[in-house]
């Protein structure tokens, strides 16, 4: 079964990192929380403990070595300051290079525009986030649609649109009937 990694950073949106948690253990994906430090508090104090830590620094070899790098998509919740620490670390940095040229990268409301855009991630792909974050220096096309999918690179907009986000991630990794699956169980889509 396909391997997710959930990556928190203080000041994370909750349901920006909770729904896609959630929806892909429904889907019995295998979803791994890792956080910039052990304990990460939300934007609104919700505390969560980690089951791993990423490294404060990353050599290039640890990319070869499989451990941080293990997985088949990797998650970017929005919220600030919660971006702004994930732009920061160069273990997520790392993995969203890894993520964007052999797996899985979603990232969802100000995660696309602060950890992808000023690094060039965007340039040339389709792509969505938070209203507003939409910077024609990114070189992309910025949608107003709820979810976008472009390759490697799945974006979505805000809290409300985290579910639709994470069924689309379990489409792509389980197939659409699994996630078809999830949204009936969960009534986000009624059978």
């Amino acid at each position: 079964m396909a391997h997710v990694v959930v990556v928190l950073a203080q000041g994370f949106e909750e349901m920006e990192a909770v729904a896609p948690i959630d929806l892909c253990r429904r889907a019995g994906l295998t979803v791994t929380v890792a956080g910039l430090t052990r304990e990460v508090i939300s934007k609104r104090g919700l505390k969560v403990t980690c089951d791993v830590v990423l490294p404060s620094t990353v050599l290039s070899s640890s990319v070869n070595e499989g451990s941080l790098f293990d997985w088949d998509a990797l998650v970017l919740p929005g919220g600030l300051p919660g971006a702004n620490n994930l732009a920061a670390s160069p273990a997520v940095q790392a993995m969203v290079d890894v993520g964007l040229s052999s797996r899985l990268v979603a990232a969802i409301c100000a995660a696309p525009s602060t950890v992808l855009g000023p690094t060039g991630r965007l340039r040339g792909r389709r792509w969505t986030g938070f209203p507003g974050t939409d910077n024609e220096a990114f070189g992309g096309t910025y949608l107003e649609d709820c979810v976008v999918v472009d390759g490697r690179l799945i974006t979505s907009r805000a809290v409300a649109t985290a579910p639709e986000f994470a069924l689309t991630l379990i489409g792509l990794l389980c197939g659409q009937s699994v996630a078809d699956r999830v949204a009936r169980e969960t009534l986000f889509m009624t059978p």
